[in-house]
């Protein structure tokens, strides 16, 4: 647990322009009222061995994972593609936003977010915890 800690406090360090743009739209309930976590570790078992992935971005309220792709992204798409199909057997969504979006219109990708990651509706007392 000390290794992947590390790592996140790592790139929470280095974030890119690109995400501390983000970060700052949409920490401390800022956008829509909802947690939002960044430099996120998600942690699974994957043939008995402990992985994980760390998240740009992780919204607490509905498992959705927000990845930040720059160009390094475009010669790791194989790589991005398997990574998300994990994630989604999980039980994550994940939306990828290019850098280029962020700088070109910060306000049109909170709309694409807020499309997304609209709060789970309430569920009347009790029944949440029926499966």
């Amino acid at each position: 647990m000390f290794e992947i800690t590390e790592i996140v406090r790592e790139l929470r360090k280095n974030s890119t322009p690109e995400e501390r743009i983000l970060w700052k739209k949409l920490r401390a309930h800022r956008f829509k009222n909802l947690k939002i976590k960044r430099q996120e570790p998600i942690i699974f078992e994957y043939f008995g061995e402990r992985r994980f992935f760390v998240a740009d971005f992780y919204c607490v309220d509905n498992k959705t994972i927000i990845e930040v792709d720059g160009k390094i992204h475009d010669y790791h798409k194989e790589h991005d593609l398997i990574r998300d199909d994990i994630l989604c057997v999980l039980g994550y969504k994940v939306i990828r936003i290019k850098n280029e979006e962020i700088l070109e219109n910060i306000y049109k990708v909170l709309i694409k977010l807020s499309e997304v990651l609209s709060p789970s509706p309430a569920l009347p007392k009790g029944e949440g915890d029926k499966i």
